[in-house]
């Protein structure tokens, strides 16, 4: 099939993926240089969130912030790590989910945001979205609360300075915040002398315990390979709905509550399928290797014809190379990807827009001119870089396109951390596989089922969530979010989840 003409190149350089949750990162470690180890936890993070970073770090008598719009490295140099000194920190790195990434509320919604609970300043990263933000700073504000920006994690460390505040207690306040947020969290949290972290009931972001060396400190982090980079060895997960308090490097300097009781384990399948890094380890289970066993899947069910296998980098690859092994094709690096593009701040002309994807991608002609490609990715979310990549690889001389997808359509709106909060967006929403394939310019498009994706997941297959995939919820929106997110003609489900209600709090 050859590539629809008539159809408009898109503007958008967004990534044809869900966009990526943001990146926690949190150390303990007296007599260590903290921010550096947090600089280098976030540069290990940075693929989680390239829209601002920051520090923030206690010295035993205050907390002191910088963060700003930028990468990790744009935002920090030498000087700006020397001022950060203290023994205990935590860092984020953003993509914005609630909060809004332009306009003057930028800065105000990077993280970590700070509050104060009399004459004590607290520190907080979020990773996640929460469902009921609007409610809750809606009374925050009527009880007198004050806030710089619409960001749900301002929210968060407002509430928990609130109920510290009242309970003089951190733990007490973070429990009781715990019982009234709802959606998705990891979060880290510092005071002047401790480090805190949470995760919420269901678990649908990862949050992970590491130990330096010679037990000099603890260390915690969204994913594992966060732990890798500063030396750190894996010590347990926060499980869902615990809150770990950090106030020493030995074992006694660890303390760990159940804040809230669990609910049905929720974890998100992208985690594996796409935000997390390949040498990353969740639940147990190295993420190239399910990557891979998601390549091996789609070649059982979705077979092709062809001369080779190659995969969109960099989520992609591991899964092509699965797909090679069980087919027998051979795989080849057909697509080399510029790895310093990135979230620029300079916007592209119009012919560089028109030519979209090749600011990210290009071609290795001389590998795939003449031949039966099978390109494999590991989504389709709105369809516009996708259909510019085959264009491309069809000016590069293949012959045939064969598009396997290893996740399923994605069909459903994500509100729980990742940009894709209307159905509008989503082409798979609006369009058969017939009428996708067609768009794209593909001869052939398929996508793995559902089924065979938790086939190749560890463990009980009922404790993922898979909403974008199949409509079934792990946490209930509001009616106005529902009636202003889902096409009259799909209907979604919730999971049976506990609720707790504000007024019995506030």
């Amino acid at each position: 099939m050859k590539p629809n003409k008539d159809l408009p190149v898109s503007p958008d350089l967004r990534e044809d993926k869900p966009e990526e949750a943001c990146g926690v990162f949190g150390v303990y470690a007296p007599g260590e240089d903290v921010s550096r180890l947090t600089y280098f936890g976030l540069h290990a993070l940075q693929h989680r969130g390239q829209e601002s970073a920051g520090i923030a770090v206690g010295d035993g008598s205050s907390v002191l912030a910088i963060k700003d719009m930028g990468l990790v490295t744009q935002v920090f140099d030498e000087n700006a790590l020397s001022a950060l000194t203290g023994f205990v920190a935590i860092g984020h790195t953003r993509y914005s989910a609630t909060g809004g990434s332009g306009g003057h509320t930028a800065w105000e919604a990077a993280e970590p945001h700070l509050s104060t609970i009399t004459d004590e300043i607290i520190a907080l990263a979020h990773n996640g979205s929460l469902i009921n933000s609007v409610d809750l700073r809606r009374r925050l504000v009527e009880l007198g609360v004050t806030f710089r920006s619409s960001a749900d994690s301002e929210v968060a460390a407002k509430l928990i300075g609130y109920f510290t505040q009242e309970s003089h207690h951190m733990r007490e306040g973070i429990r009781r915040s715990m019982e009234l947020i709802e959606g998705a969290y990891a979060m880290v949290l510092i005071t002047q002398d401790a480090l805190y972290a949470f995760r919420d009931p269901c678990g649908i972001r990862p949050l992970v315990i590491g130990r330096l060396p010679e037990q000099r400190g603890w260390v915690v982090a969204s994913e594992t390979c966060g732990l890798d980079i500063v030396g750190a060895e894996y010590y347990r997960d926060v499980e869902p709905g615990e809150v770990i308090r950090i106030k020493g490097t030995g074992d006694d300097g660890l303390i760990i509550e159940q804040a809230v009781p669990q609910q049905k384990h929720a974890l998100c399948i992208f985690e594996y399928v796409y935000f997390a890094r390949p040498d990353s380890n969740i639940d147990g289970m190295n993420v190239y290797h399910s990557r891979d066993a998601m390549g091996r899947q789609l070649a059982i069910e979705a077979p092709a014809d062809a001369d080779a296998v190659i995969g969109v980098p960099d989520s992609g690859v591991p899964s092509a190379i699965g797909y090679a092994g069980q087919s027998g094709i051979p795989y080849l690096e057909g697509i080399v990807k510029n790895r310093y593009v990135g979230r620029t701040f300079i916007q592209p002309t119009q012919a560089l827009r028109e030519r979209g994807v090749r600011l990210k991608l290009n071609p290795l002609s001389f590998s795939i001119a003449g031949k039966r490609l099978v390109v494999v990715d590991d989504s389709i979310v709105r369809g516009t870089t996708s259909q510019q990549l085959i264009a491309m690889l069809r000016d590069a001389g293949a012959s045939e396109i064969h598009v396997r997808i290893v996740s399923p359509p994605v069909s459903w709106p994500c509100f729980y951390g990742i940009d894709t909060n209307s159905q509008d967006e989503l082409i798979s929403a609006t369009k058969s596989v017939e009428e996708i394939c067609e768009f794209l310019g593909a001869d052939s498009l398929a996508y793995i089922s559902e089924e065979g994706l938790l086939s190749c997941m560890k463990g009980n297959h009922n404790s993922y969530c898979t909403s974008c995939f199949s409509g079934s919820y792990p946490v209930k929106l509001t009616e106005k979010q529902q009636q202003d997110s889902f096409r009259s003609d799909m209907v979604p489900t919730w999971w049976p989840q506990e609720s707790q209600g504000m007024a019995s709090l506030f």
